[in-house]
């Protein structure tokens, strides 16, 4: 419920604040008085872009703010998916700055149009006559037979649904796509993967294998060198071990005379065993030794492979290509295994559509269940409004594929004439058969949807008399579940609100600016009785005025 309203530079308006209540509400004023402006700066608040023009002193911003009482709405999901502070009383503030750009706030926080749009949507309706012309879209339509139907949780449930086989099928594409592609790679991931795994990747193997390669290609040198040691340690004239072990025996009688001889006998018998320890080690080695050309051979293969796969697949070390050989692998694996995947995404479309298809029928039986109610009452209600003789045609044609209401596409004909041929609404219907059609079909609504506020502009206009009595009649009744306003030039529609605003100009000594006020009783009378006889009062427009307001009250 729209609860105040605050406007500053806004087109005629210097400065405006109101509060409303709920109930049915009326504006009137003079043609001219500045009631689309009203509109205007509310639809600023809405999401509607704005320019300059907007601005009345054009060197200071305008200003736009609306309160508005959304406890009962639901909107608590929205306010969480798109980071807002939510607020029972919530405060949605709009300004427009000299330079042309606009800012938006929800309770303090930016948002941008297109949010503060989505949300208006969900606060204020706002009826004109480009929103008549919804009327003659077939989705608004249906929206109309679901609401008798109360088949808003099963659209829900199926447009959920709907998301997931959406998605599926999405992903079922994607697979095929991918398969289409990987079938062209296969081959050449397999010659690349095979290869990888013939070689042996490991961590550290180059430095394995080149330690290897050195030693078999220079075993000669190898061996001469070890033989050489081997002498030197153990030939009995100059080798080291017979000299050490002279040594350990001559010191051997020196360690019971001092402390400094038994340290230096100890030392040398140290240096004896590692001594006798690399002479063992020498010996082993040479037993080690020998030429193998085979093994060379081979092991300058392997280096040659792997030194060719780096260079092949550019990268600088085992590591990288054993990241690039489980690459391949998953590749490989996953392309063999898309045909499995393929099957399984197909399936589940499948199983999917079955659940659909069950779902579709169930609206499509709810739908063609109220379908007569809601002819019946449309009939009954337009005649009350001076259409006796329209009539509708409203049917179901099963549709070939999923749509985000099920699979129904709705034919809803209409005609004014007794006996005239049926056409679409947007072609048959005048723009004042169109207004009460809209008006009888949003007191429907209001019966079964929670309804945002409603704002009718000038829903009467090309109506009088009994018919306007009977349409402020249909907005005092939906007022009973909602806040409805409607700007009015009908004395007959003003009468019966509980609130009654007047938009009017004044004139100031440089500009003329518009204002709006609420009206007390006596106010209440004698603008009714402008509005029934001009600018001259007469008594029985006073009386016939009265007349009004009492019976309304």
């Amino acid at each position: 419920m729209l609860s105040t309203l605050s406007i500053s530079n806004y087109a005629l308006i210097n400065r405006l604040e109101v509060d409303f209540d709920k109930g049915f509400t009326v504006i009137t004023g003079e043609t001219g008085a500045g009631k689309s402006i009203l509109l205007g700066g509310l639809s600023l608040v809405l999401g509607k872009r704005a320019d300059l023009t907007s601005l009345r002193v054009k060197d200071e911003k305008c200003i736009i703010e609306g309160t508005f009482k959304i406890d009962t709405y639901g909107l608590q999901k929205f306010f969480e998916e798109h980071d807002l502070d939510y607020e029972d009383s919530t405060v949605i503030r709009r300004e427009i700055l000299p330079s042309g750009k606009s800012r938006a706030f929800v309770n303090d926080t930016p948002v941008t149009l297109g949010v503060l749009s989505s949300l208006g949507e969900n606060l204020i309706d706002i009826h004109s006559q480009h929103q008549t012309m919804q009327l003659t879209e077939n989705d608004f339509q249906l929206k109309l037979v679901d609401a008798l139907a109360n088949n808003q949780k099963r659209l829900s449930e199926f447009r959920k649904d709907l998301k997931t086989y959406r998605k599926a099928e999405k992903e079922l594409q994607s697979l095929i796509d991918i398969q289409s592609t990987a079938n062209k790679e296969q081959d050449y991931n397999t010659f690349l993967l095979e290869e990888l795994e013939k070689a042996p990747l490991k961590a550290g193997i180059i430095e394995e294998l080149e330690e290897e390669y050195e030693q078999l290609n220079n075993v000669e040198l190898i061996m001469e060198q070890l033989s050489k040691g081997d002498q030197l340690f153990n030939d009995e004239q100059i080798g080291v071990l017979p000299l050490v072990t002279e040594m350990r025996q001559s010191l051997s009688k020196l360690v019971d005379f001092g402390s400094n001889y038994k340290d230096l006998f100890e030392r040398v018998k140290s240096v004896l065993i590692e001594l006798d320890d690399v002479s063992s080690e020498l010996q082993r080695l040479q037993e080690g030794v020998e030429a193998n050309p085979d093994q060379l051979e081979q092991v300058n293969n392997k280096l040659q492979l792997l030194y060719n796969l780096l260079k092949k697949h550019n990268v600088g070390d085992i590591a990288e290509l054993i990241i690039i050989k489980n690459d391949l692998a998953d590749k490989v694996f996953e392309t063999a295994n898309l045909d499995n995947k393929i099957a399984t995404k197909t399936k589940e479309i499948q199983e999917l559509e079955v659940v659909l298809e069950a779902q579709a029928v169930v609206l499509s039986e709810k739908r063609n269940s109220v379908i007569p109610q809601l002819k019946k009452k449309l009939e009954s209600d337009l005649g009350l409004l001076g259409m006796p003789s329209a009539s509708f045609e409203i049917k179901l044609n099963a549709s070939e594929t999923f749509m985000s209401t099920g699979k129904d596409e709705l034919s809803f004909l209409f005609t004014a004439n007794r006996g005239g041929s049926y056409g679409e609404l947007k072609k048959v219907a005048s723009g004042g058969e169109l207004s009460r059609i809209m008006l009888v079909i949003k007191a429907i609504l209001a019966k079964y949807e929670k309804l945002p506020t409603i704002m009718f502009d000038e829903i009467d206009t090309g109506v009088s008399g009994e018919i306007s009595n009977r349409m402020a009649d249909i907005m005092k009744d939906m007022s009973a579940d909602l806040q409805v306003f409607s700007i009015t030039h009908l004395p007959q529609v003003a009468s019966k609100g509980n609130h009654h605003f007047k938009v009017f100009k004044t004139e100031g000594k440089e500009r003329t600016m518009t204002n709006l006020k609420q009206l007390t009783n006596d106010e209440r009378v004698v603008e009714l009785a402008h509005m029934l006889s001009g600018k001259d009062l007469s008594d029985s427009a006073l009386a016939h005025a009265k007349e009004l307001l009492n019976a309304a009250l």
